[in-house]
C-alpha cells in the first residue's frame, strides 16, 4: 500500500496541474460579501477546504484563493476526479494538491456552487462595467472643483491670522473694567438689551491698559494708526431711541470689550494677504467701516442657540441681551442682531468659511472688491463642504454680509445718541471714540 501512495504522489507531481493563482480571479470570482454582523473583522478567516487563510466568500463558501481557484477551473472543465486511496482524505493547506477528488468532494460538501460561476461571456461583461465605472468615477473626479495650492495657502494664512488674534480662553476679559450688572428694569433698559456690544467681543484700547497686556499680539496692534479718523456721517437723530441713559451700568466694561476687539480686528486685517498693500488712508477706511461689522461675526463664535447669549469663560462673561441695554442700545438694535447670530449659527459654518466670511467683509463691494476671496470661497464650498448645508451656503452668507451693513446703520445712530451725553462719552475708550466717532466737541 505504501509503495501504491508513493507511486502516486510521484504521478502527481509529474502531471502537469494548472496553478492555483488564477489571472482571471477578479472577473470571474463573483464572490459574495461576507453576512452583515456574522463574522469579525478581527477574527482570522478560515478556508472551509483546506484551512488556509481565507480571503472571503467564493462561490458560496468562505474559502482560501487557490480553493476559489481550484474549484471554478474543475467545474468549467467539467473534471472528473478519483481518490486513489478510500474517498476520506483529510485536506490540508500542505496537501490539498495530493488528492483532486477529495479537494473537489470538499468544496462540494462546505456549499460552493456551480452556479455561482460566471461564464467566459460574463467575465468578459463584468470587467467591462468594471473598467467603465473606473473612466466614469475619474472622470467625475476631474471635472470636480479643487481648491488650487495658491487658494489653499490663502485658507490657511487666515486660519492663522485668526487663531493669532482669538483667544476662545476670553483670558484678557479680566483686564477689562468689571461688568456690574443693575437690577434696574426701567422701560429703557427693558428695550435696550445690547448683546450686540458685548458680542461684538468688546474689547479694550492701550490707553485703558499698559503695552504689557498686549505684547502677545500679532504685530503689534497700533491703534494711532486711527488718530485722524473723522466720521462724517451726519447727525441725524433716530426716532426709535428710547432709551433710559440714567441705568448704563454695564458701559465701561462693554466699551473696554468693543475696544479689544477693534484692536483684533486691525490684527487680523493686517493679516489679510493684500491688505497691507492698499495705502494708509484706505485700509483706515475699510477698517473703520468694517469693524463693528466683524466684530459682530468674531462674536458667533461665542453665542450659544441654547440660551441665546454670548458665553465668554466665566458667569461674569456671559452676556444677555439685558446686559447690552444697560450699555445704552435699544432693541431696534439687538432683535435684528440676536436673528443675525441663530442665523449665522445655523449655517453650520466650516472655521475656514467663517475667517473668509471675516476677510471678504472688510474688503467687501462697496468697500473694495476682493474678487479673490469670494472665488476661494465658493470653490472651498465645492470642495469641502457636503451636502446638504452646502446647498445655497454661498448665497445665505452674502445675505449675512446684507444684513451686517443694516446692522451697522443702526449701530452707529445708536452710538451716536450715546456719545451726545458726555458723562458717558467720557466712559469710552479713545480707540472707540476714534474709529466709531466723537460727536462731542
Amino acid at each position: 500500500m505504501s509503495q501504491l501512495q508513493s507511486s502516486w504522489e510521484m504521478h502527481q507531481q509529474s502531471v502537469a496541474y494548472l496553478p492555483d493563482t488564477d489571472m482571471e480571479t477578479m472577473a470571474a470570482s463573483t464572490s459574495l460579501p461576507d453576512p452583515a454582523g456574522e463574522f469579525d473583522r478581527n477574527v482570522p478567516r478560515i478556508c472551509g477546504v483546506c484551512g488556509d487563510r481565507a480571503t472571503g466568500f467564493h462561490f458560496n463558501a468562505m474559502t482560501c484563493e487557490g480553493c476559489k481557484g481550484f474549484f471554478r477551473r474543475s467545474m468549467k472543465r467539467k473534471a472528473m476526479f478519483t481518490c486513489p486511496f478510500n474517498g476520506d482524505c483529510k485536506i490540508t493547506k500542505d496537501n490539498r494538491r495530493h488528492c483532486q477528488a477529495c479537494r473537489l468532494k470538499r468544496c462540494v460538501d462546505i456549499g460552493m456552487m456551480k452556479e455561482f460561476i460566471l461564464t467566459d461571456e460574463e467575465v468578459q461583461r463584468k470587467r467591462e462595467m468594471i473598467l467603465k465605472r473606473k473612466e466614469e468615477e475619474a472622470l467625475k473626479e476631474s471635472l470636480k472643483p479643487k481648491l488650487s495650492e495658491e487658494q489653499q495657502k490663502v485658507i490657511d494664512v487666515l486660519l492663522e491670522a485668526h487663531h493669532k488674534t482669538y483667544d476662545p480662553t476670553y483670558a484678557d476679559f479680566t483686564k477689562f473694567r468689571p461688568p456690574v450688572r443693575s437690577n434696574s428694569s426701567s422701560r429703557g433698559a427693558a428695550r435696550s438689551s445690547s448683546i450686540l456690544t458685548q458680542d461684538l467681543s468688546s474689547e479694550d484700547s492701550t490707553d485703558l491698559f499698559g503695552s504689557d497686556a498686549f505684547s502677545t499680539f500679532p504685530e503689534s496692534v497700533e491703534p494711532q494708526m486711527f488718530s485722524n479718523l473723522v466720521l462724517s456721517e451726519e447727525n441725524d437723530e433716530s426716532s426709535s431711541m428710547n432709551i433710559d441713559f440714567s441705568h448704563l451700568s454695564m458701559l465701561p466694561h462693554l466699551a473696554d470689550l468693543v475696544s479689544y476687539s477693534i484692536q483684533k480686528v486691525i490684527g487680523f486685517a493686517k493679516m489679510i494677504p493684500g491688505f497691507r498693500d492698499l495705502t494708509a488712508e484706505d485700509q483706515i477706511a475699510l477698517l473703520k467701516s468694517s469693524a463693528i461689522e466683524v466684530i459682530m461675526l468674531r462674536s458667533n463664535q461665542s453665542f450659544t442657540l441654547e440660551d441665546m447669549t454670548w458665553t465668554c469663560g466665566s458667569n461674569d462673561f456671559k452676556y444677555r441681551i439685558s446686559d447690552v441695554t444697560q450699555a445704552g442700545h435699544s432693541m431696534d438694535l439687538l432683535e435684528p442682531l440676536v436673528k443675525f447670530q441663530i442665523g449665522l449659527k445655523k449655517l453650520n459654518l466650516h472655521e475656514e468659511e467663517h475667517v473668509l466670511l471675516m476677510a471678504i467683509c472688510i474688503l467687501s463691494p462697496g468697500r473694495r472688491t476682493l474678487d479673490r476671496l469670494s472665488d476661494i470661497l465658493q470653490t472651498y464650498i465645492r470642495c469641502r463642504h457636503p451636502p446638504p448645508g452646502s446647498r445655497l451656503l454661498y448665497a445665505k452668507m452674502i445675505q449675512k454680509l446684507a444684513d451686517l451693513r443694516s446692522l451697522n446703520e443702526e449701530h452707529s445712530k445708536q452710538y451716536r445718541c450715546l456719545s451726545f451725553q458726555p458723562e458717558h462719552s467720557m466712559q469710552l475708550t479713545p480707540l472707540v471714540l476714534e474709529v466709531f466717532g466723537n460727536e462731542i466737541s
